[in-house]
Formats: C-alpha cells, sequence, structure tokens
C-alpha cells in the first residue's frame, strides 16, 4: 500500500496535521512514539492556549488525542528510523523494521530536552538528574533541588516543584532571565527559591545519587557547590530529526529549513511543522497552526 501521506510524531503539530489531512479524505498513516511527548511531560499549567484559561499538558494532549480519534487515520506506535525517496516515493523505516511508502511526508516529530553535557550528568540520570518536572517532582519532596536554565520551562520547573522541595535554586548562565514576567513575578513569591545568576555548571556530583552541583560563578571567577539531590535540566530542547540527514538543509540549531509558507522542505514532497524547523516561535498554537498549513500544502501538492 502506498499511502497518500506519512506523519511521523504525535504532537500537536502531527495530530493538527492528521486532522487537517483527513478532512480532505487522504489516506494517512500518523507514526509515532506515543501522544504524550514534551507537552505531556513538561507542560504543568498551560494559560495561553486558546478556549483553556488553564489547563495541563498532559490533559490537552489527551483532547487532542481524542479529537484525532474520530478520524479515519491509521496510527503505529513505532519510532521513525530513517526516510528516503525513490523516484516519487518516499520510504520511511521504523525501528521495529518496518518500510512504509507514501507520497509525501510531513516530519512533525518535535524536539528532545537538550543535554547539559556536564560530567556526571549521564552517570546520575534516573538517580537525580530528570528532564521531567512533571514526572519526578513527587520523588524530591523535602529534598533541595536544583533547576538549571533560566527562560519559562525553568521558572515553571521551579514554581511546580515549590509543593515538595524544600529549597530550589535556579541556575541561569546569563546575566539574566529571560522567562516571562509573569513567572518572574510568581518565582519572586517564593521565599524557597532561590535565582543564581552567571552560573556555569561544572559538574553534578554524588555517589549512588546525587549529592551536589559545582558552578562557576561568571563574575569571580571561583568555582561554588550547592549540596542538592535533584538537578532539573531545563535548558531548552534540540530537535528530533536525525531520520533525514541527508535529505533537507538545516540551520545551525540542527532545525530544518523550511518554506514558511508551505512548510516544505528542499525536497519535493517533504514538509515540515511545529518544533523541528526554523521558525523561531516554539509554541503549541504556533505548533498546531504549523500542522494544518503542512497537512494543506500536502493536499495542494498531491493535487499536482
Amino acid at each position: 500500500m502506498i499511502y497518500d501521506l506519512i506523519i511521523i510524531g504525535g504532537g500537536p503539530a502531527g495530530i493538527s496535521a492528521a486532522i487537517y489531512a483527513a478532512r480532505q479524505r487522504l489516506r494517512i498513516l500518523l507514526i509515532t512514539k506515543d501522544f504524550t511527548g514534551q507537552l505531556g511531560r513538561k507542560a504543568i499549567a498551560i494559560e495561553n492556549y486558546l478556549g483553556f484559561e488553564k489547563v495541563s499538558g498532559l490533559n490537552l494532549i489527551k483532547k487532542f488525542e481524542n479529537h484525532l480519534k474520530r478520524y479515519k487515520v491509521e496510527i503505529l506506535r513505532d519510532k521513525v528510523r530513517k526516510v528516503r525517496k525513490t523516484k516519487e516515493i518516499f520510504f520511511v523505516l521504523t525501528a521495529n523494521k518496518k518500510t512504509f511508502q507514501a507520497k509525501t511526508v510531513i516530519v512533525a516529530s518535535g524536539a528532545d530536552p537538550r543535554p547539559l553535557e556536564v560530567p556526571g550528568e549521564k552517570e546520575f540520570i534516573g538517580r537525580g538528574v530528570s528532564y521531567c518536572t512533571s514526572c519526578d517532582a513527587p520523588v524530591f519532596k523535602d529534598k533541595a533541588v536544583a533547576v538549571i536554565g533560566g527562560g519559562n520551562s525553568a521558572f515553571e520547573a521551579a514554581i511546580a516543584l515549590n509543593k515538595w522541595a524544600k529549597k530550589i535554586y535556579i541556575l541561569e548562565y546569563g546575566d539574566k532571565v529571560v522567562a516571562d514576567k509573569e513567572n518572574q513575578e510568581a518565582v519572586k513569591k517564593i521565599k524557597k527559591i532561590e535565582l543564581i545568576l552567571r552560573a556555569n555548571l561544572k559538574e553534578i556530583k554524588g555517589d549512588k545519587f546525587v549529592k551536589s552541583v559545582i558552578y562557576q560563578d561568571r563574575k569571580t571567577k571561583t568555582d561554588k557547590t550547592l549540596s542538592v539531590e535533584g538537578v532539573f535540566v531545563e535548558i531548552g530542547s534540540q530537535p528530533a530529526t536525525s531520520f533525514v540527514k541527508g535529505m533537507v538543509d538545516f540551520n545551525g540549531r540542527d532545525e530544518i529549513i523550511v518554506n514558511a509558507k508551505t512548510g516544505e522542505t528542499s525536497t519535493p514532497g517533504l514538509f515540515t511543522a511545529g518544533d523541528v524547523d526554523d521558525n523561531p516561535y516554539k509554541q503549541i498554537v504556533v505548533a498546531a497552526g504549523e500542522g494544518a498549513k503542512a497537512a494543506l500544502s500536502v493536499f495542494k501538492y498531491l493535487q499536482k
């Protein structure tokens, strides 16, 4: 069977693309590891998505998934390893060694948490180092933790940890934070949160579990130690795009360069949506809009 469209990814961009494509009566296969993704694991309280004054990421993605299931879309729980194109047909290879064919592809695989790349990080994953606050916060009840990063995700993680941890340090590399003013004001009201600027994390230390972090004060050039039992990494994400290497053009951040009007890449018939491409605004509503745009562009492409 040759599908009209294969969508890679089950986040807001992929689900939106699938719904719009299904309404055009296309034959669709959506491949995703799960429907939780970063939205379900990391977004604790969303207050800027239309129609929802406040909703958790897990509840919102569940509503997206339920909406999708109203349409005729074939869903496969798997991970894509490689995409290639022969003449006019795309071949999509999965981790379970299955191969599918399609006339078009939308890459909506999102992004993975960006690692710190410091000594001790890999060794203590699952033993104090976490990339998911909503998953792991209860483990750190009455413990001191460090949140690495100064953006919205870091501040929201610190706010969520307030319910559990006894002390929370936010370590930001720069001279100022980039979190929204609303998040900054919320953090200022929580006495147990301490913001440390110009902090260059050097190492995570411990034995069986994390015991401390060492950072350099970039102003004084001195190393300092914080006694913590948890480290939450919130320094952004990197696009999950390795399976299309050699097929598309990338920018310096490994984001796929696309036609902003259509979402099409340098390979005809290959489109993107969401956090994988070079659109600078990584927001849920933007990803959903890009999914719709990509699906409509696919329909127009197939008409030709």
